[in-house]
């Protein structure tokens, strides 16, 4: 049996990252606000940067959508719990509008949203239009409401392509040549929207007043879209949701300040959803550890704060003597590098890190490794991804690797000591609850499971 509730919604693409996606989706979404709309957005992929950036524009949580990373009933469930408390939901591809598998098409298609193109327009006119058409028109199962060209010259630019545009797709707004407008520029999330949010303020406004001049009709912006949720049989859970509460009486420290941010939402939810209680802290201000159970070092830029972290001897300490009462301490990526002996910054800086791990972490500029992967864990399998722009050495021998999502080579090392599981992967919690509320026991509490997936 299934239960359906109506909601305008609109999937932003584009054909290529770079083409002003973000730009474009905040802008929207402040403009829907300033109508008084409540809009929630999403973003494909596993994203964590361009989220805050969008959660501030709309006012909303702006959660994670990935077919892959999270499975079609999470995601159908999400967009459901949204449609049913909404009034216009609005989602952020990711890269092109056909690349990767699952693509951005993929998910706009298994859900019936129509697609808005968003292109930057700089240096063509006829031709915008006939790529816009070509991608428009490329599937059969999507669908497409028009087009928004972003860095459009003038009147007689965007009546060149209004010319050459098809019918069924119609140019829905311009955005001018406004470097007012685009959102700061990030290497790898260098600046994250808590750090500059009067700045984009100020960019917001200026994208709605853009979107206005440029020809944008709330008319024009509505497709309602039927979203459904799936009734289960009695007995049966929520999508990855987990009977019962493992983590019941588990109270877990999660690092949270400037130097570890990289927390999905829906993470939090699931340590909820497992019965946990968890209560945040500061590597880089708080001097001590409240009475936890268990820790939680996502993934940040501790290379950016590393001076600070290294100086700060009790919290150090305090980590430590939890460590060495091998009770469970989970490292994700900027976590893990933290747990090394020491850290390299980009200025080639070294500064000691808490050595609860072998190893030596460091920053190699503009290179770096991303892809979505599993990772294989005694407890069960985790999906999740990588993205870095350092390495590590001198790290003992992991006990498994991540299995990349359509590569045979080995992926990210997993690490475990004592108490200790370190990785560059971040973990996405509700692709295996079970193997989740594992990481988080005693390890006198955990089992093994045989490998589970989510799809």
């Amino acid at each position: 049996m299934n239960t359906s509730v109506q909601c305008p919604a609109l999937f932003l693409t584009a054909p290529a990252s770079g083409q002003g996606k973000t730009t474009v989706t905040a802008a929207l979404a402040r403009y829907l606000r300033d109508q008084g709309k409540r809009v929630r957005v999403f973003k494909t992929g596993p994203d964590y940067l361009d989220p805050q950036i969008l959660e501030q524009a709309s006012g909303q949580p702006v959660e994670q959508l990935d077919l892959w990373m999270a499975g079609p009933d999470y995601c159908r469930q999400m967009l459901f719990d949204a449609a049913s408390e909404a009034d216009f939901i609005l989602i952020e591809g990711a890269m092109g509008m056909f690349d990767g598998e699952p693509s951005s098409a993929d998910l706009a298609a298994l859900f019936g949203i129509p697609m808005v193109i968003v292109m930057d327009v700089k240096g063509m006119a006829q031709t915008a239009a006939a790529v816009a058409s070509g991608l428009a028109h490329f599937r059969s199962d999507i669908r497409c409401a028009g087009l928004i060209a972003n860095n459009c010259a003038s009147e007689r630019h965007r009546q060149l392509i209004v010319d050459a545009l098809p019918d069924d797709l119609p140019l829905l707004a311009t955005l001018v040549r406004d470097p007012a407008i685009s959102l700061p520029e990030r290497h790898l999330g260098l600046v994250q929207a808590s750090e500059v949010r009067d700045e984009l303020e100020q960019r917001f406004g200026h994208g709605v007043q853009a979107l206005l001049a440029g020809g944008i009709d709330h008319a024009t912006l509505t497709h309602p879209v039927s979203f459904t949720s799936t009734t289960l049989s009695s007995g049966d859970t929520h999508p990855n949701e987990l009977a019962g509460h493992p983590l019941e009486g588990i109270r877990i420290g999660i690092a949270r300040d400037a130097a570890f941010s990289f927390i999905y939402s829906a993470n939090l939810r699931q340590l909820t959803a497992l019965g946990a209680q968890y209560a945040f802290f500061s590597p880089l201000q708080d001097q001590t550890l409240a009475d936890f159970d268990a820790l939680w070092l996502p993934g940040g830029y501790p290379e950016l704060h590393a001076a600070a972290l290294a100086a700060n001897q009790p919290m150090k300490t305090a980590i430590q003597q939890f460590f060495q009462q091998d009770k469970p301490v989970l490292a994700e990526c900027g976590g893990m590098l933290y747990c090394l002996e020491t850290l390299t910054d980009l200025d080639q800086q070294t500064f000691p890190m808490l050595g609860l791990l072998n190893g030596q972490g460091m920053m190699r500029g503009k290179r770096g490794c991303q892809g979505m992967q599993t990772a294989v864990l005694p407890e069960g399998d985790i999906r999740g991804h990588a993205h870095h722009r350092s390495r590590s050495e001198g790290t003992p021998e992991p006990i498994s690797y991540g299995r990349r999502q359509r590569h045979p080579a080995p992926g990210e090392a997993i690490y475990r000591h004592r108490g200790l599981t370190a990785s560059y992967l971040h973990l996405f919690f509700p692709s295996n609850p079970v193997a989740t509320a594992q990481l988080f026991l005693p390890s006198d509490r955990r089992f093994r499971q045989e490998s589970h997936h989510v799809d």
